[in-house]
């Protein structure tokens, strides 16, 4: 039993061709129904996305309501059952016993249950779509004979079901972006000097115990690097890091930079007034090798007598040789606010391989990506991470050669800037993003205490002073020192190497920054050196590294493991997570519903060329709740392609305000 067509009104006037039908497809009503009388899984299928008020014929309605009830008992849903749940006079209703047989006969397999579901549930819409517009030519008609009383509510109201959203079958989708509870930094793993100015620096200026952290330990790598390896089990690691902090305008960078940078700064200027006397003593000596070898050169070509002429050349030749050895050295150098790769290699140059850059600003990625030069070129942070030697040769300069280069990094940037950093593949191709420590600690703004308490005056002094002997300590030493370890801290790194190695497997969270994380343990390592100095500062570093200073350089270094798979998935160093973010940007700007990939090929070129690229990123999409792969059609008899996979989106999609959160 059908409805009965609806006509649609005009100027009060009977149409005089009766309209079609509403949509509906009874054969695919009818291959839903049987097959979920075949198969429990299709009744499963069939009941995420249908309610049963989707079925055009009433009868159907009811067999669906008979079969849903068995299921839900947990008892067989065969014809027999059916007819029994249905009773005699609502079997009679539905067509009797043979209809429900005739159904089963009917069924062209079980497995396609979902792929009829959502065809039935489709028509069932169109229906409440072409019925809405019914009404609404009718609330039209009305209003035009002058009962237009509220006509936008009604209308309102009218299309409401049309356009709410059906989340009907649909899981709460994962965000993309991970939500990660990112810890502090752990400012009681340092040593107690250094944990103590940093803990009340922060408090003073009101900013995350993150960025004076960090900051400490780009101090102390200013201090240790190229003066300081570490020696592990079959390798060893130098003492410099890169620390980048991702920290947003107006939370006192500059202020926690200041502080924490000033010892660095006056021990600089005291090396400058040891040094100066020295450097003058050479420039004098420089200038009257100069003379000397001046003054030979003319005797030589003033002289007659040839004996006389080659005692001058000799003279000369010893007073040039002189000129070569009295090298007037650089002032002393610790770091730089600002320097292009050029400028920082020959720093390095001057300054025996050792130099640090420490800013608030964190120029120097910009600068690296190829600002000036208009090609990125960062190969002397490479090389100064690892403590590798130089030798650049360029036009019309003199070569330089440094046998071993140690940069150091303590800089501050914004968070959009290191999100930014995947703009220059050859950040990540090249491995710069791997040697990067980040940190991404939460503002405080809008939380700040106006009154904080401020730094005891010693606490500040003994900062300066023990950071400042330090300085000037590891300065002094000519050859670089290697620090070992206890053979308890030994088999700590040994447990850190096992513990990380399965990490990088398929499917674990290093798998897709194996760039970062091979690095990882190294990092450790360097730490360890670090507080292994600072807790040594009175010149006693030649004993072991202890288990329990391993220890504290691990919590450190677990610290920034978080914080690096946080900035990774900012960076969106992941290309299947990256690719799906392009793919869900696009359904929620363009509001797509249902397409294929080759849709999205043709709206995403050139990131994705092929249908294939796109299969990672529908994956994940997929496996995030995001879109879902509908069932494809039953093939037709005969030749013929496969038909392509068509996807739906999330109903939520276009509203979706993760990214913001």
């Amino acid at each position: 039993m059908t409805k009965p067509p609806l006509r649609v009104v005009d100027d009060g006037q009977d149409d005089q061709e009766p309209t079609r039908s509403l949509p509906h497809d009874l054969a695919a009503e009818r291959q839903v129904l049987g097959a979920m009388m075949l198969s429990a899984r299709a009744v499963v299928d069939a009941r995420e996305v249908l309610d049963g008020s989707e079925f055009y014929r009433p009868a159907h309605q009811e067999i669906w309501q008979a079969v849903c009830d068995l299921a839900d008992r947990g008892d067989p849903c065969e014809p027999t059952a059916v007819a029994a749940e249905l009773g005699p006079r609502r079997l009679t209703k539905v067509g009797g016993g043979p209809y429900l047989h005739t159904l089963l006969q009917d069924t062209v397999s079980s497995t396609q249950a979902g792929y009829y579901a959502r065809r039935v549930a489709d028509l069932a819409y169109a229906r409440t779509v072409a019925m809405t517009g019914i009404h609404l030519t009718q609330l039209g008609h009305q209003a035009a004979n002058g009962d237009a009383l509220d006509l936008r509510a009604s209308v309102t109201s009218a299309v409401q079901e049309i356009t709410a959203p059906n989340t009907r079958g649909w899981p709460t989708p994962t965000p993309l972006e991970a939500a990660r509870e990112l810890p502090a930094f752990p400012l009681p793993m340092l040593p107690d000097w250094l944990a103590e100015y940093a803990a009340r620096l922060a408090e003073q200026t009101q900013t995350p115990p993150d960025l004076a952290g960090c900051l400490a330990l780009a101090v102390l790598a200013v201090t240790a690097g190229g003066k300081v390896w570490v020696q592990a089990r079959g390798w060893r690691e130098p003492t410099n890091l890169f620390t980048v902090i991702a920290l947003g305008p107006g939370n006192r960078k500059s202020e926690v930079f200041a502080a924490m940078t000033a010892p660095i700064r006056a021990a600089e200027a005291r090396l400058c007034d040891q040094a100066q006397p020295y450097i003058t003593d050479i420039a004098i000596q420089r200038r009257v090798a100069e003379a000397d070898m001046e003054k030979a050169e003319k005797a030589a070509i003033n002289a007659v007598d040839a004996v006389v002429r080659e005692q001058h050349l000799a003279d000369a030749r010893i007073a040039a040789e002189r000129l070569q050895e009295l090298e007037i050295p650089a002032e002393p150098r610790l770091f730089s606010d600002d320097a292009t790769p050029e400028v920082l290699t020959s720093l390095l140059a001057q300054q025996g391989g050792r130099m640090a850059v420490l800013s608030p600003e964190g120029e120097i990625f910009s600068i690296a990506a190829g600002r000036y030069s208009g090609a990125p070129n960062f190969a002397v942070l490479k090389h100064g991470h690892a403590g590798e030697g130089m030798r650049i040769d360029r036009v019309g300069r003199p070569a330089e050669t440094i046998e071993s280069a140690h940069v150091t990094l303590g800089v501050c940037t914004q968070p959009d800037v290191l999100a930014g950093l995947a703009d220059t593949p050859q950040f990540r191709g090249q491995g710069l993003l791997g040697r990067l420590l980040y940190s991404i600690p939460a503002s405080l703004l809008g939380y700040r205490d106006a009154d904080p308490e401020l730094i005891p005056a010693h606490i500040a002094q003994t900062y300066t002073d023990t950071l400042t002997s330090l300085v000037t300590r590891l300065h002094d030493i000519t050859e670089p020192i290697t620090l070992t370890f206890s053979d308890a801290g030994l088999s700590a790194v040994q447990s850190l190497l096992r513990e990380t190695e399965p990490r990088f497997r398929p499917g674990n969270d290093l798998a897709h920054m194996p760039d970062w994380g091979g690095k990882f343990a190294g990092a450790v390592v360097r730490i360890a050196g670090l507080l292994h100095l600072a807790q040594h500062h009175h010149g006693t570093w030649n004993r072991p590294i202890t288990a329990e200073t391993f220890a504290c350089a691990r919590q450190i270094g677990d610290y920034f493991l978080t914080h690096a798979q946080a900035a990774y998935d900012l960076i969106g160093a992941d290309p299947d997570l990256a690719d799906a973010r392009a793919l869900r940007d696009w359904i929620t700007r363009t509001n797509t519903q249902r397409f294929s990939a080759s849709d999205a090929v043709r709206a995403l070129r050139p990131r994705f060329r092929k249908v294939a690229d796109t299969e990672p990123g529908l994956r994940v999409l997929e496996a995030h709740g995001w879109i879902r792969r509908l069932p494809t059609a039953p093939r037709a008899s005969g030749p013929g392609r496969t038909p392509a996979a068509v996807y739906e989106a999330h109903p939520h999609v276009p509203e979706d305000d993760s990214r913001d959160s």
